[in-house]
């Protein structure tokens, strides 16, 4: 068995003391991309939460290049991208200051003109300079998204990426999570709408 990537082991969450999905292995490889579907409170949060460390799993093992995260958390932290609900960004920098910041916080060096052409593929370029608060919610997400596009992680989790972006918006984004994955990056996503985003493309739904 190749060990490259991610594999998840027998992994499942709780909420209280009822387990929200029965239990769940598999494996993403370089250039792999995987839906993950289910009911409204099936656990696609809590489960994308736990694999980068946010929330607690109930059970199972999380192995990263063939290491447990426990034991690779600073190449793992490293390697892995997460966009959840909340957004992660700074209401009193700009959109521009907080591509810059999350790069630092990852040991990245990004230039301000890299952090310009991330924003302006956003349609942003008039905005960059703004504090994120006087932004609306769908220019905020595509902040958001341009820290994608300049991250170096191979591993991207993204909770619903498709929120509160127009149509112009949501086809820049497939392509670039196409671009990820032709790369050799991974990606595992949660998303009510059916993304194509490569050939390479597994579907795992929780059960309760």
């Amino acid at each position: 068995m190749n060990d490259t990537g991610l594999r998840v082991v027998n992994v499942s969450c709780e909420r209280g003391s009822r387990a929200l999905f029965s239990p769940v292995s598999f494996q993403l490889q370089a250039s792999q991309a995987m839906h993950l579907q289910g009911d409204n409170g099936a656990g696609k949060t809590s489960l994308l939460r736990g694999l980068c460390g946010l929330s607690p799993l109930s059970q199972g093992q999380v192995l990263w290049d063939g290491q447990l995260v426990q034991q690779a958390r600073e190449g793992f932290l490293r390697d892995v991208f997460y966009l959840g609900h909340a957004l992660g960004l700074k209401d009193e920098l700009s959109a521009l200051e907080n591509l810059q910041t999350t790069a630092a916080l990852a040991g990245q060096v990004l230039s301000p003109q890299d952090a310009a052409q991330a924003l302006d593929a956003q349609g942003l370029a008039s905005r960059m300079h703004l504090p994120l608060r006087v932004l609306s919610q769908g220019q905020k997400r595509r902040v958001a998204l341009a820290r994608l596009q300049v991250s170096k992680a191979r591993l991207w989790l993204l909770d619903e990426p498709m929120v509160a972006l127009d149509a112009a918006a949501q086809l820049a984004l497939i392509e670039l999570l196409r671009t990820h994955t032709r790369q050799g990056g991974m990606l595992l996503f949660t998303s009510h709408q059916s993304l194509d985003v490569g050939n390479a493309m597994q579907v795992l739904r929780l059960q309760p």
